[in-house]
């Protein structure tokens, strides 16, 4: 079970996650800012790859480092295994702003297989044992005090509703991930962004961000039984409108 945020610039050009004429091999949103095509921050392909990408908040940025969203979209497209790529993306790592990644094989015949690696973090991916995990702009399961309260929040959802069917399961994790309440103060938060996050810091601290022009624009939820039947929905802001916004279900079998 996977429910994300995506965080970023409203009118920033991308397209959301569409499976097509259902022949398309790969489900994921799309960044279609001049520079950036074709980069993502979450997917999952029909093959049973899944991956998703945060951004480490830091105050300074490199505005010719490569674009990190190219990091999901190439593991999804290629055909090395989630712990032989993030040692590569590791070996490159220097190359990008700061970023956390997570590469998953997800297989019904064998467990699944799901690695972490953050560029502003330990050299080594992570390999992630079953468990409930938080991940926002610091490094993974960093104790932001919204992150914790997002875990807690997510776990209740889990033990609460056991016997939901999936679409009820569906829709309270997506107002989990709409809950505004900041959870202040939290100097952690702080001292990773120093003045840069100060001004907003009331709206950074909530799971879901609400700043003038920048914000959560997409909320995706990822469901994957133990028979490789996946569920994907993909909540998205339209026009840059926090008023108007669409949802999409998709649903396939993992060819594995």
């Amino acid at each position: 079970i996977l429910a994300a945020n995506r965080v970023e610039y409203y009118h920033r050009t991308s397209q959301s996650a569409d499976l097509g004429d259902n022949s398309s091999e790969i489900l994921s949103g799309l960044d279609m800012e001049e520079g950036k095509e074709g980069g993502s921050w979450l997917g999952i392909s029909k093959k049973g790859k899944m991956a998703t990408l945060t951004n480490y908040r830091q105050p300074q940025i490199n505005k010719h480092a490569k674009g990190r969203g190219a990091l999901v979209t190439n593991f999804l497209t290629s055909e090395m295994d989630r712990y032989s790529y993030l040692k590569k993306v590791a070996l490159e790592g220097h190359l990008y702003n700061g970023f956390n990644l997570i590469a998953a094989d997800l297989s019904t015949n064998n467990r699944d297989v799901i690695y972490y690696y953050g560029n502003k973090g330990d050299p080594e991916p992570l390999f992630l044992n079953p468990g409930v995990y938080g991940l926002s702009n610091s490094l993974l399961d960093t104790p932001w005090k919204k992150l914790q309260y997002g875990k807690r929040l997510f776990s209740d959802v889990i033990k609460h509703n056991q016997n939901l069917q999936k679409e009820a399961l569906v829709q309270e994790l997506i107002k989990l991930l709409n809950n505004q309440d900041p959870q202040l103060p939290d100097p952690a938060m702080e001292d990773q962004g120093k003045d840069y996050v100060l001004p907003f810091l009331n709206k950074y601290a909530a799971l879901c961000v609400r700043c003038p022009g920048y914000g959560t624009r997409a909320n995706t939820v990822i469901l994957v039984n133990g028979e490789g039947h996946v569920t994907f929905t993909e909540r998205t802001m339209l026009n840059a409108d926090i008023t108007q916004w669409k949802s999409s279900t998709y649903q396939f079998q993992l060819q594995i």
